[in-house]
């Protein structure tokens, strides 16, 4: 019989052995497949015999992206800055998001307005499928760093760019809607917009657009 000193150091070689096991098949030094969607949009998410072009409006009705789901081993970064409800509530939504899709999922958080630029760089350094941002301090750097990265996925949510590349896509809301580049907050900002309902609505339209190949375009969830 082991003795409770050789079953304590047994214990704990068995723990460090399942953590290892679990940090190895997280390990985003190593290339995997390019990701895919599992599964297509309902009806009404965009028109098939029409879709929105760059920089443009799309109102997909409730639920048509419920049925798509990243293929095994989605790499997300979600970039974040501030303290504020909503930006908590979609921080919230991402990270229950990821867990629901088994999503590997990674945060990088601005520390503050120095950083903002910085956190953009640690986040895209890390070559992720897709960098989620949530935080409207973020839209700014945003606008000024993606036009130069255009092979890196971005999604926004909760607000938007004012003039977007391809590879930016929002989901934005009349009770959200910033814009950034000055303009200030959209008179029409509702701060209890941002419900625990829309806030998951708009990560998973938003992926869905992404994995669809409907980027650079805002989707606009006023619906839900």
């Amino acid at each position: 019989m082991l003795r409770p000193t050789l079953l304590a150091v047994a214990a704990l070689a068995a723990a460090t052995a399942l953590v290892t096991g679990c940090g190895t098949g997280d390990d985003w030094s190593k290339p995997h497949p390019r990701p895919s969607a599992v599964g297509t949009p309902g009806p009404g998410f965009i028109d098939p015999s029409d879709p929105p072009g760059p920089e443009a409006t799309a109102t997909p009705e409730p639920g048509s992206w419920e049925g798509v789901s990243p293929s095994k081993g989605y790499r997300v970064v979600l970039l974040t800055t501030g303290a504020d409800r909503p930006t908590a509530s979609l921080v919230r939504a991402v990270k229950d998001w990821a867990a629901e899709e088994h999503v590997s999922l990674r945060t990088v958080a601005a520390s503050g307005a120095p950083d903002l630029l910085p956190a953009i760089t640690r986040a895209m350094d890390m070559h992720p499928d897709l960098i989620v941002s949530a935080g409207n301090d973020l839209i700014d750097p945003l606008a000024t760093v993606t036009p130069n990265h255009l092979s890196q996925q971005f999604l926004v949510v909760g607000a938007e760019l004012a003039e977007p590349t391809g590879n930016v896509t929002s989901v934005d809301w009349s009770g959200a809607s910033f814009r950034g580049e000055g303009l200030g907050m959209s008179s029409t900002y509702d701060a209890a917009s941002f419900t625990p309902e829309r806030c998951a609505a708009s990560i998973r339209a938003g992926v869905t657009a992404v994995l669809s190949d409907l980027t650079g375009i805002v989707l606009w969830l006023d619906k839900v």
